[in-house]
């Protein structure tokens, strides 16, 4: 299979404008705070959304649009999240109409997202006198601008692509996402959003970013706290010329390859650009007796602030990470557990079955003062495997977040 990572991200697949204006939402005048994604056609449009039963307007008006399984175009705001207001719904298919309007489109085929502080109305002026100049700003090679659009606290913006083949087809597929803060999924994540020019039906493109999110996505979380406002679109607009896929086989495999690699990438950045986060963070559990042990355990030792404490001092203190999967709530002989840490600095065993074993704190120091740590956990009971991403805790996480809404 030839998959190449590419760049382009929206944009990288064929038929696909994005486009991100100021438009004063954002007092800082130098931050785009409007957003859009435009197919060139129809395309089938699939979505997964926040388990929080607080879910913000946008995301009720988006499932709406999005139940006849097709969309052209995602338009997302910075800034403020539309939620917990009395007029959201309306708002959102305002949003909606002024962009549909402007591209000549119905607004059942505009899917609508927002993000930032919650319970803040949200002015629809400003939204609408933007709408020309986010319209003028579309363009093929754009999608950074929708990137850098939908950022709050991220400190960079978040893009992936791959090229791919289908029935002898050049395919592409690329996707943006933002997040930084409130990142513990359980569905889906933040917001991402994803586009192909793959010819896929919309039951089997909801049935790819369903079951994808369970390995990606929800393996993600930076504070434990499950967004208002965490969703993910994808769009396929079928212009690569493929056969249409439209049953599991070979084609849907590559496919779903493809997804993967790209929110693999994304997960990676969302989860090291994590608030005040200076590691990255991956969990990698081997010999679990089951995919879901495998993926609680991985999930619990990257959701511990304990752990993530540790890492931020570089103190390799593996007794937090036995803790976390002790309480996990999973079926774990924990007196056949084995722990390790990598980096570019190094390997270094600190855990064989449960107890700990004589190493070197020195070694360690230098193996988690890297960007990027990685635990191994061993679980010596079975072959299931799991990967969970996750960031250090720091001082700034907690300024950031003090003083996020003043």
């Amino acid at each position: 299979m030839n998959m190449k990572q590419i760049e382009g991200g929206v944009c990288a697949a064929a038929g696909f404008k994005a486009a991100g204006v100021h438009c004063g939402i954002r007092k800082n005048q130098t931050k785009r705070d409007l957003g859009l994604i435009v197919s060139d056609c129809k395309a089938s449009a699939a979505a997964v959304y926040t388990t929080n039963l607080v879910k913000g307007a946008p995301l009720l008006v988006t499932k709406e649009h999005l139940a006849d399984g097709t969309a052209q175009a995602i338009l997302c705001n910075s800034g403020n999240a539309n939620t917990c207001n009395a007029d959201g719904p309306q708002i959102a298919n305002a949003m909606c109409q002024l962009a549909a309007d402007q591209l000549g489109l119905a607004p059942e085929d505009v899917a609508i997202a927002s993000t930032g502080v919650i319970g803040q109305p949200l002015n629809l002026e400003v939204i609408q006198a933007g709408m020309a100049p986010l319209a003028a700003d579309l363009a093929y090679h754009n999608s950074l601008h929708a990137a850098t659009a939908i950022m709050t606290t991220d400190t960079i913006p978040k893009e992936a692509a791959v090229e791919f083949e289908l029935d002898g087809k050049v395919c592409h597929l690329g996707g943006i996402a933002k997040g930084s803060g409130m990142i513990h999924p359980n569905m889906a994540t933040m917001l991402v959003f994803l586009t192909t020019d793959a010819a896929i039906s919309s039951e089997l493109l909801q049935k790819a970013l369903s079951t994808d999110v369970q390995s990606t996505f929800n393996m993600v979380s930076v504070d434990g706290d499950t967004s208002t406002n965490d969703m993910v679109v994808i769009l396929a607009n079928g212009m690569a010329g493929n056969t249409p896929i439209t049953q599991e086989g070979e084609d849907f495999a590559v496919f779903m390859k493809a997804l993967n690699t790209v929110t693999m990438q994304l997960c990676k950045m969302l989860a090291g650009d994590g608030e005040g986060a200076t590691h990255l963070l991956e969990c990698k559990v081997s010999g679990a007796a089951d995919l879901a042990t495998a993926r609680t355990v991985a999930k619990s030792v990257i959701c511990s602030s304990l752990v993530k404490a540790a890492i931020f001092g570089a103190d390799a203190n593996w007794g937090r990470i036995l803790c976390a999967i002790g309480y996990s709530g999973a079926d774990v002989n924990v007196q056949a557990v084995d722990v390790a840490f990598v980096s570019k600095a190094g390997c270094i065993e600190v855990c064989k079955a449960g107890a700990g074993i004589l190493f070197s704190e020195e070694k360690a120091k230098q193996i988690l003062l890297e960007h990027e740590i990685e635990i191994q956990v061993e679980l010596n009971s079975g072959s299931a495997e799991s990967t969970a991403w996750g960031c250090d805790l720091t001082y700034d996480y907690v300024k950031i977040n003090g003083d996020y809404r003043t």
